[in-house]
This record gives structure tokens, C-alpha cells and sequence, in this order.
């Protein structure tokens, strides 16, 4: 991870809400990249929360900084997105950058929460990290299903009786 601690607050908002934006790509592609509607629905989810969570912080730089404009790094505190964006990347391969990815931004938010000038600030970025830690559960969760069932993403309704025996009457 990028060393953030020597950056000044608004950059360190700045780096977050460029790392949104990433996750939220990351997971836009694994949405493509799958057919189960189930884990669809999950991806849509995780979109849909790391775009609010940039929404969170740009409005939290614009109370912060209004007269400062928002200049958005090149790259975020995320594992190397442009190699997990490979279009020869395998759905494991995404998972596992998004895992460590939600993993990072947990770190950044609670390191980035304490360093925090005021209380509304670090609050918002506590809350940051506990819903990144719910994310990073909720990927570790779908990784133990590949392992599992290394082919349950590729089909649209997973059903798991076909890999059960039935025993009885």
C-alpha cells in the first residue's frame, strides 16, 4: 500500500475516493465476468456501496477544503488494478485483488479515522472501515464458494442439489 501517512488531508480524501472509484471497477468487472444471478446481485451491491462511499467523501472534501478544488490521483492505495483488470484475469484472480483491496481500505480508513480532525470526519471514516470489513467478509465468503465450487459463477442458478446423492425411501 501507498504510504499515505505523509500526505496532507486532502490528498489522503483524494487517494480514498480514487480507491472507490477502483473497487467499484473492480467489481463492475467481476459482474461481467459472471452468470449466477445470486452473485450478480452481490456485485450490483458492492458497486452500488463504493459508489456512495464516493459520493461520502467528496462531500466530506467539500465541507473540509471548499476552496480547495479536488484533483483525484492517478493510481489509489489498491493492489495493481490495471493487471487485475487483464482481460485474461480469472474470476478467482478479481476476487482475490478485491479481497485485499477491501482489506487495504479497512487499514486506510481506520489509520486515516484516527489522524481525523474533527469528530464528523472520523466517524465517517470509522463507518468507512467497519462497511469495508462487511465487504471484505462478504468476498472472502464468495472465494471459499469457488474453492468449493470452482464453477458455481459460470452458470445463472447455481443449484446444488444436482451435486447431491440421494439416500432414503
Amino acid at each position: 500500500m501507498k504510504n499515505a501517512s505523509h500526505l496532507p488531508p486532502d490528498e489522503i480524501l483524494g487517494l480514498a475516493i480514487r480507491s472507490e472509484m477502483d473497487a467499484a471497477d473492480v467489481y463492475a468487472r467481476l459482474y461481467d465476468a459472471v452468470k449466477n444471478i445470486l452473485l450478480r446481485k452481490k456485485l450490483q451491491f458492492l458497486i452500488f456501496e463504493e459508489k456512495q462511499h464516493r459520493k461520502i467523501l467528496e462531500k466530506l472534501y467539500i465541507r473540509r477544503f471548499p476552496e480547495k478544488e479536488l484533483v483525484l490521483p492517478e493510481h489509489s492505495f489498491l493492489p495493481p488494478i490495471k493487471a487485475a483488470l487483464d482481460k485474461k484475469a480469472s474470476v478467482r484472480d478479481l476476487f482475490n485483488v478485491a479481497l485485499k483491496a477491501e482489506k487495504r481500505a479497512e487499514d486506510f480508513y481506520d489509520r486515516a479515522g484516527e489522524k481525523a480532525q474533527d469528530e464528523n470526519s472520523r466517524r465517517i471514516l470509522f463507518y468507512l472501515s467497519r462497511v469495508e470489513r462487511s465487504h471484505y467478509f462478504m468476498i472472502k465468503s464468495e472465494i471459499d464458494l469457488l474453492e468449493r465450487f470452482p464453477d458455481y459463477f459460470n452458470v445463472e442458478d447455481f443449484q446444488i442439489g444436482q451435486d447431491m446423492i440421494h439416500i432414503g425411501p
